[in-house]
């Protein structure tokens, strides 16, 4: 079991939706300090007050996670006024919802940027820490789209398959090494009503394939943390799709159709609601 009390725990996108929630419940469940990455400096003001209004500590730092100058910048600033991250959620994303020749070249790039590169900068940021005293905890939100391929997401569902290789070979990597301190989990769950996913439709929402509660994800990441959970897909009927591919590939289309997968971004709206998606696309800066 891992004791998230007197933890130091670092939560990206930790301003709205997903994100800010786990950064509530870090706090409720004892971290000694939340630090709070994101791109909203007014968000990230009203999160922290939130979490001390509750008798929580926390401080939030403007940070585009995308961007790897930066990230280092104010990583260090971390260690100088807060102290070693113990516990890393890497929660940030951005989605376009869009066909691969409607979304621009910039589009594309931000959401490999935020989506997958980040891991990278954010986590070799605080991982020398956690190795050396060979104690922590990685988490990485990924997605059920990074499992299997979705129409109108083959930026975000590529940036996603990225994200789990990623976490597989560091967990294999640092235990190979002898770091088996140091825990990994991967979060794949399918869609979240944080309102990033706004307008995506669930054939079966009721039991097969629910728009999950964003309040039940948030307390399922703590638990994961708690007990050492290595990976996690959401709801159960995910965790058979990676099965599904050893069917010929009209196979397993045929049955993502059946499901409504390759609908369901058919009235995506994302956070933008109707509004100009060419301008509004990156406000999913969390889930």
């Amino acid at each position: 079991m891992t004791d998230i009390r007197g933890k130091v725990a670092l939560v990206t996108g930790g301003a709205s939706g997903l994100g800010r929630l786990m950064a509530s419940k870090l706090a409720r469940r004892g971290a000694r300090r939340i630090v709070i990455y994101d791109v909203d400096q007014q968000a990230i003001d009203e999160t922290v007050r939130e979490i001390e209004s509750q008798g929580g500590q926390a401080c939030g730092y403007l940070c585009d996670v995308s961007d790897r100058s930066v990230v280092y910048e104010v990583a260090e600033r971390v260690r100088d006024e807060v102290g070693d991250v113990e516990i890393l959620i890497n929660n940030a994303g951005v989605v376009t919802g869009r066909r691969l020749l409607e979304a621009t070249d910039e589009q594309i790039e931000k959401v490999f940027g935020v989506n997958t590169l980040a891991l990278y900068w954010v986590t070799k940021s605080f991982l020398p820490y956690m190795m050396e005293r060979n104690e922590g905890h990685i988490v990485t939100m990924a997605s059920a789209a990074g499992i299997v391929g979705v129409s109108k997401q083959t930026d975000y569902s590529a940036s996603k398959h990225a994200a789990i290789g990623f976490m597989e070979s560091l967990r294999v990597e640092l235990k190979r090494y002898g770091y088996d301190g140091v825990r990994t989990t991967i979060v794949s769950p399918y869609y979240v009503n944080t309102g990033m996913f706004e307008g995506v439709k669930s054939r079966f929402p009721r039991v097969v394939l629910p728009i999950l509660d964003p309040e039940k994800v948030a307390e399922k990441v703590m638990r994961l943390i708690e007990r050492n959970r290595q990976e996690i897909k959401m709801p159960p009927i995910v965790t058979t799709v990676p099965a599904l591919h050893v069917l010929p590939a009209d196979v397993l289309d045929w049955i993502m159709d059946f499901f409504g997968v390759n609908h369901s971004m058919d009235e995506f709206v994302g956070h933008a609601k109707g509004k100009n998606r060419e301008t509004s696309w990156a406000s999913g800066r969390s889930r």
